[in-house]
């Protein structure tokens, strides 16, 4: 399985960069990742964040935009402008879960 030291931490992450390790993030970790593709956090990004986080603890997969917005509170146009492009792609990205089911 790959590596990467992201803010002096090795961590495990797959082939495309996703961290394998739910207990090797942490906020800081989270700052790094965000930064390395241009999504500057804010308090509304880390609403989603804790969500993603709480939610995939919960339920042992990444929730898809759908559950994030019905579950999560937080409609789709806030989360594609808040995650420009591939929401859920990044916002798991950052939070440290594995890509969603279905996302390329």
């Amino acid at each position: 399985m790959p590596t990467t030291i992201i803010e002096g931490h090795e961590l495990s992450v797959d082939d495309e960069g996703f961290l394998t390790e739910y207990d090797q993030w942490d906020p800081q970790i989270a700052e790094a990742l965000a930064q390395a593709i241009d999504v500057p956090l804010t308090d509304e990004h880390w609403k989603v964040i804790n969500f993603l986080r709480e939610d995939f603890k919960a339920h042992g997969a990444t929730p898809t935009l759908r559950r994030v917005s019905t579950e999560g509170g937080v409609d789709t146009k806030t989360l594609f402008a808040l995650f420009p492009k591939k929401p859920a792609k990044k916002m798991s990205y950052i939070a440290g879960l594995p890509k969603p089911a279905g996302c390329v």
